[in-house]
């Protein structure tokens, strides 16, 4: 086993947009080794908005909140999420050539601690709800919402990287985002 050491250069000597000068350097007492809870910790640390991606699978509409979401390409227009394979939804994925990617509101937190539960009703009486594109089930009441084609489902651990190319949406909704930080939902601050 090695010990982590950090060092500090001297203020002269850091590079430019290296920080200030008594700026408060790592303590090599509090470095964690990396481990699931570290990562964990971290994360909650990092605010992200918060989305519900759904799919239909043997006709039946699946879906769940993910915090996930990512822009990768704008040409062309390709984005990503992971999905854990022990997922409920994650078949539905799996099998399944297109989906939906909701943007919800901050008016949705009940919306995404649904579709957050496992062995929720997701899509109930309570969920408004049609089918769009491609037979993707798509939520009302969202700030945007796309259809996009599955193009990619790249192993990580015990998840899968999801790559999915826009081939359809609309982001005219109103209001703002909805968040999730340290574990839970919240709104945005001016």
């Amino acid at each position: 086993m090695t010990a982590l050491t950090a060092t500090t250069a001297p203020a002269d000597a850091r590079p430019a947009g290296a920080g200030s000068a008594d700026a408060r350097p790592t303590d090599p007492e509090s470095v964690l080794p990396g481990s699931p809870d570290l990562l964990r910790s971290v994360f909650r640390q990092h605010a992200a908005g918060v989305a519900v991606i759904t799919s239909a699978s043997g006709g039946r509409p699946v879906g769940f909140t993910a915090t996930s979401l990512n822009s990768v390409s704008a040409d062309p227009p390709l984005l990503s999420f992971t999905i854990g394979t022990g997922s409920s939804s994650w078949p539905g994925i799996r099998d399944s050539e297109h989906l939906g990617v909701h943007i919800l509101g901050e008016h949705q937190r009940e919306l995404a601690g649904l579709f957050a539960r496992s062995g929720a009703d997701r899509f109930g009486p309570d969920t408004d709800w049609t089918t769009g594109p491609h037979g993707v089930p798509l939520l009302d009441g969202v700030l945007a919402w796309l259809v996009c084609r599955i193009v990619a489902r790249v192993p990580a651990g015990a998840h899968r990287v999801v790559i999915a190319e826009a081939v359809a949406g609309d982001s005219l909704g109103e209001g703002r985002p909805l968040l999730y930080h340290q574990g839970r939902f919240n709104a945005l601050r001016d």
